[in-house]
């Protein structure tokens, strides 16, 4: 029996890195987990290595019709959300004092405005709809 058996989580920027280790993780101890990421190869690979109780969407975390999309599939096939990651995330080095509007603007609009509406997004879907599950 796993500590999250019958449990299901979305976890966003899924398929690389801490998140797919998590997404692994979390599916050896028993949920169904629901991957998004921009890139569909990417994607399929992280499918392929976690092997079972994995669905992958693709899709933007910043974008709001991908999320609406991501979690109209997880209402679709499970109901709701037990456990959210919000792991979508980027970033590209620059120099401080070198850094370009558009730089600034695409690790904005993921790292800020991505998690915020990825959370918000969730509580519709949360079994626990006061927020403290999500």
């Amino acid at each position: 029996m796993g500590k999250l058996d019958g449990k299901v989580a979305v976890i966003t920027g899924g398929s690389t890195g801490m998140a797919l280790a998590g997404a692994k993780l979390f599916v050896e101890e028993g949920a169904h987990v629901f991957i998004q990421a921009r890139r569909q190869e990417a994607l399929d690979d992280a499918v392929k290595l976690i092997g079972r109780n994995v669905t992958a969407v693709q899709g933007d975390a910043a974008e709001l019709d991908d999320l609406d999309r991501l979690y109209d599939t997880v209402k679709r096939e499970k109901g709701s959300i037990d456990v959210l990651w919000a792991s979508a995330g980027m970033g590209e080095p620059a120099v401080l004092g070198e850094i370009t509007e558009e730089q600034f603007h695409r690790a904005f609009w993921l790292n800020a405005r991505g998690t915020l509406f990825t959370v918000q997004k969730a509580l519709k879907s949360s079994r626990q709809r006061d927020g403290c599950g999500v």
